[in-house]
């Protein structure tokens, strides 16, 4: 025998198995219906107790375990990346090398500092490296055309 609480609140029974799978049957009650079998001292749920539970269409569902959400790729790394190969790719290297290894720096240093890692290290490191060589590039070509063609440093000014 068996007592169960109804959806309005109100306590049924006892009620015999018979009649409880017959309810079940109609839909009157579900498998979180609480219940309170004979000689029990505690309420359970009716879709636990192992003589009704197969009379339930469905088990319960199984909860996944959380997944960690798909980390952002670092804005800097983007950044330093774009930076690094346009700086090796196009002539005028200067003002991109320099942007180049500050984005790719900062990014590094972000990516470093926080908790929930960021995407983007890969990137960061391959457009300082870029950067890196574009600029000493550009410094050793400057250093071997003032070298190759010295500047003559006087200057010549008209008669007024």
């Amino acid at each position: 025998m068996y007592k169960i609480i109804g959806n309005d609140g109100k306590t049924y029974g006892p009620a015999a198995a018979e009649e409880i799978r017959a309810w079940i049957g109609q839909g009157r009650v579900e498998n979180r219906t609480p219940v309170l079998p004979t000689g029990a001292t505690e309420w359970t749920f009716l879709g636990l107790l192992p003589e009704f539970a197969p009379y339930f269409s469905s088990p319960p569902p199984i909860i996944a375990p959380l997944r960690k959400a798909a980390g952002i790729t670092n804005g800097f790394a983007t950044a330093g990346f774009v930076c690094g190969i346009i700086s090796c790719l196009c002539c005028c290297g200067c003002p991109f090398n320099l942007l180049g290894l500050i984005f790719s720096i900062t990014a590094l240093v972000q990516i470093h500092r926080q908790t929930d890692k960021q995407h983007g290290w890969g990137l960061a490191l391959t457009g300082l490296i870029c950067s890196a060589v574009s600029l000493l590039l550009t410094l050793g070509l400057g250093i071997f055309q003032l070298a190759a063609n010295p500047v003559t440093m006087g200057w010549h000014y008209s008669a007024i």
